[in-house]
């Protein structure tokens, strides 16, 4: 019994390790050997190393793109929290009934396409759109406004999009929270406000940590909001990679920014993880 437990362990690791080998470790590899060739516009690359993809990503206008987009993400992420905290803290530490149903409402856009949310989105800021439909019959405008394909819709629709990714993990992480911190705090005298503070954001950091790292990342890499949204005048560094890609036949190019981008999840992942307790990282392990 034992020996066939054992061999069905050993298979499962080997099943899993194969999987990601092929589906990750390979693909990861060849993007990471991609981005030292060499375009050929008569072929994917040519196998000549070079470092001038590198080089090129300093460009004043992939510079540009780069900035616009943490920018993008950045405001993005901090709108997310803004609204996301207040809304899992009272999911969090509600005794309601009603609690697992605002968890269930937080998950249920999950079930849906993001690209079809999008074109939610789409309809409800349009000059003929939900929105501007109902401002006009209350009498607050004169005229529809102009939200959509503007830097203004393509926010919009990365925090509608995104705000879940924030919610959950603070969520789980206030969800823990050990309320007698509050009680010694009120004890010796602090208000609501150096409570929360130097209370109960200390001691959520690592979920605010996670929940801007699952924010900001795919807010700089969507290409389909900018394009749905902002009608292409606002391209983030996914949509230069789509265009290397797709249009310009540069993969050596695409691969470098994708390299890039992806150190730089890397450098939050391992900022997360520095911020995070040791029990919070033994169970990300």
């Amino acid at each position: 019994m034992k020996k066939k437990s054992s061999f069905f362990k050993i298979l499962s690791i080997n099943i899993v390790w194969l999987w990601l080998g092929i589906f990750a470790l390979i693909p990861i590899t060849l993007t990471f050997v991609t981005s030292f060739l060499t375009q050929d516009p008569n072929a994917i690359v040519k196998f000549a190393l070079t470092l001038s993809n590198y080089w090129e990503l300093f460009n004043h206008a992939y510079v540009s793109i780069l900035i616009q987009s943490i920018t993008l993400a950045g405001t993005c992420t901090v709108i997310c929290l803004i609204i996301g905290y207040p809304f899992a803290f009272t999911i969090a530490r509600s005794k309601s009934k009603h609690s697992s149903l605002l968890l269930l409402l937080v998950v249920i856009p999950f079930w849906t396409s993001s690209l079809i949310r999008t074109y939610a989105i789409m309809a409800i800021l349009k000059a003929k759109g939900i929105l501007n439909a109902m401002l006009l019959a209350m009498g607050l405008i004169d005229q529809p406004l102009q939200i959509l394909y503007s830097y203004l819709a393509v926010l919009i629709g990365c925090v509608y999009d995104l705000l879940p990714f924030m919610i959950l993990p603070l969520y789980a992480n206030i969800e823990k929270f050990n309320e007698e911190y509050l009680e010694a705090a009120q004890d010796l005298g602090a208000n609501w406000l150096t409570t929360f503070i130097k209370v109960v954001i200390p001691l959520t950091m690592p979920g605010i940590i996670a929940g801007s790292v699952l924010v900001f990342l795919p807010a700089m890499t969507m290409f389909y909001i900018p394009v749905l949204l902002g009608g292409a005048k606002n391209l983030l560094v996914g949509n230069l990679v789509e265009y290397q890609f797709l249009t310009a036949n540069n993969w050596p190019l695409g691969t470098a920014i994708s390299v890039v981008i992806s150190l730089l999840m890397g450098a939050m992942i391992a900022v997360y993880w520095y911020n995070s307790k040791e029990k919070d990282r033994e169970e990300l392990a």
